[in-house]
């Protein structure tokens, strides 16, 4: 019987508590989504103190450290990702679900801004992921329920939204066209065809001859190279947290073969993306 894809995720709900005890940090925690429906008092978040209030989502990552100072009863639920959630070697039918997970939750995870709630860009997403907060909630703790159908899509469903709602670049940058084609390149990372230069011009209306010189002078990069980085980055949270080879990284960020990867990781961080894996497992 193939492995559940819920055995690394643990959901809780706490009501109305003047408490917590389940925030103590924890090395297993790979990546949790917080969400409160009703309170208010402090988040305190690697010792920087953020207020919170009703139907407000934060993001906590790898070796972050939280606690709450609660001021009113609060109701509070938790998604925990472990992390053994995204290190099965086994090809079970799960592998290719984790595999679209991770590439919304890396982007929440490269998110420029998290000492603060996510900023849910439109009321209708507001009110979609809070009910389906309730959904996801119900189906979990009720033992006659519990389809894992339901689970999964709900869950993704989450991710998804929560992934196009996140903020990447600086809070300096006050162009909103510039803060813009960030988001959308971050949130299409994986599809090449969108990040070219023709689509980002139609899509920002902005001439094609001009767009990386535009981006350019926004961000100080050039596109291409912001691109690049970016994919960097996203390989060596790949490299860290999954077990996933350096053929696959490099086919699943649009690079030729891994040779290409390789060349690429060279440039920008010194190494191979193979010596960055071994130096993870073995450090100097």
């Amino acid at each position: 019987m193939p492995r559940t894809i819920f055995e690394n995720i643990v959901i809780q709900r706490f009501e109305k508590v003047t408490r917590l005890e389940f925030c103590k940090y924890m090395p297993i925690r790979f990546f949790e989504i917080l969400f409160i429906e009703e309170g208010s008092g402090k988040l305190v978040i690697n010792n920087h103190k953020v207020t919170y209030g009703e139907n407000q989502i934060f993001i906590l990552i790898p070796n972050d450290k939280y606690n709450f100072e609660i001021e009113t009863p609060t109701t509070v639920s938790a998604i925990k990702f472990l992390y053994s959630f995204f290190n099965n070697s086994s090809l079970d039918e799960n592998h290719s679900q984790r595999k679209e997970w991770f590439k919304k939750i890396e982007t929440i995870l490269h998110s420029a801004n998290r000492t603060s709630h996510i900023e849910v860009k439109s009321k209708t997403d507001e009110i979609s992921i809070y009910s389906l907060f309730t959904v996801l909630l119900n189906e979990y703790n009720d033992e006659h329920l519990k389809s894992e159908v339901i689970l999964k899509s709900t869950l993704h469903t989450i991710l998804h939204i929560i992934s196009r709602n996140v903020t990447f670049a600086s809070s300096t940058v006050s162009d909103s066209k510039i803060q813009d084609i960030i988001n959308y390149i971050h949130f299409h990372i994986h599809d090449i065809e969108k990040l070219s230069k023709k689509t980002l011009s139609s899509k920002f209306h902005i001439s094609e001859n001009y767009i990386s010189q535009y981006f350019k002078n926004k961000m100080g990069i050039g596109l291409k190279k912001y691109i690049l980085t970016y994919k960097i980055k996203l390989a060596q949270t790949r490299l860290r947290y999954t077990d996933s080879t350096v053929t696959e990284i490099a086919h699943e960020l649009g690079f030729t073969d891994s040779s290409h990867l390789d060349k690429t990781f060279v440039t920008y961080e010194g190494i191979t993306a193979g010596e960055y894996k071994t130096r993870l497992k073995h450090p100097v």
